[in-house]
């Protein structure tokens, strides 16, 4: 009973604050709330691949777009039919057991990516496996660029708008306990043994390979999730937004929260997620401006101060 209890606090907690957010939070401060919840998923989940096991994934965006247009297409094909099919289920049950369904579409389409991309290319270290998830990601965005059902260049648009506030944190949370169980396991300790020391893992027994393609898989599937629940909560889709610069925004985000740190890279990406929000004020300077408290924030880390401990300090001196 007390497993249960603190799962069911959370989902209450949650559905509370769905409630008091759709109805008295303006629309814009909501919106970066989901937006966080968004990259934490994503941030997470790369550092799984790039901080736990010591991988270097810069494609990562290249598996949200995977599950994010995968997750959509069903939506706006498939939904329709089954609604019709289903007619005799309230829709108050039908349409979040069908967005669930598109959700896991969505990761299921990012897991068999990973496994595309992680088979072939594991066996590479360092930059040659960051130029090989780099050249992945690029070519996840042509074939959908040149894909006219999901709108091709122009964007995949009237995709049903099932995300909110809950369903995002509620994933997010998920997420964060998936990845900080695993790792703290005996199982999930390979991943760590083999970003300390490839060779020592191997002669313990541990098969690289096989702890890579895993780790790529579960990033992978938590990438895709968390797309489907971009697309449903933007409601239209375009290529644009999973370019390179996305990927790197999710390294920035784990490399500042702290390589292997699960609740540094939380407190980084929310952040990082404001960051650009706060500095609307001064249009011109913005991204310099940007880019100069990344750095700052570096140095900072390079100094021993973690962004958690810089972030709680700052919203307790507030």
């Amino acid at each position: 009973m007390r497993r249960l209890l603190l799962p069911l606090l959370t989902i209450a907690l949650l559905l509370i604050g769905n409630w008091l957010f759709n109805g008295y939070l303006n629309a814009y401060y909501l919106q970066i709330l989901v937006y966080i919840g968004i990259n934490i998923i994503l941030s997470t989940s790369l550092n799984l691949i790039n901080g736990y096991t010591g991988q270097f994934n810069l494609g990562h965006a290249g598996f949200m777009a995977v599950g994010a247009y995968a997750s959509a297409a069903f939506s706006v094909y498939a939904h329709p039919s089954l609604q019709h099919w289903l007619a005799f289920i309230p829709s108050t049950a039908l349409d979040p057991a069908l967005f669930l369904l598109s959700l896991a579409i969505g990761a299921f389409a990012a897991v068999l990516a990973g496994l595309a991309i992680g088979l072939p290319t594991l066996r590479l270290r360092g930059d040659y496996l960051a130029i090989a998830t780099l050249g992945f990601g690029e070519i996840v965005l042509v074939i959908i660029n040149n894909m006219d059902s999901v709108g091709g260049a122009r964007g995949f648009s009237d995709i049903p708008g099932y995300s909110n506030f809950f369903w995002v944190f509620l994933f997010a949370a998920l997420t964060v306990y998936v990845v900080g169980r695993m790792t703290r396991s005996s199982k999930g300790l390979a991943f760590m043994a083999i970003r300390d020391d490839e060779i020592a893992a191997l002669s313990l027994g541990i098969s690289n390979t096989r702890v890579k393609v895993t780790a790529f898989v579960i990033g992978a599937a938590f990438a895709g999730l968390g797309g489907g629940l971009y697309a449903h909560y933007l409601n239209y889709l375009h290529v644009n937004s999973f370019g390179f610069l996305k990927s790197v925004d999710f390294v920035v985000m784990v490399v500042l929260g702290g390589m292997g740190n699960l609740w540094g890279v939380v407190a980084a990406t929310a952040l990082l997620t404001m960051l650009p929000e706060l500095l609307r004020g001064f249009a011109e300077w913005r991204m310099i401006l940007y880019s100069l408290l990344i750095i700052v924030t570096m140095l900072l880390r390079s100094r021993g101060v973690s962004v958690k401990q810089w972030f709680f300090k700052a919203r307790a001196a507030s």
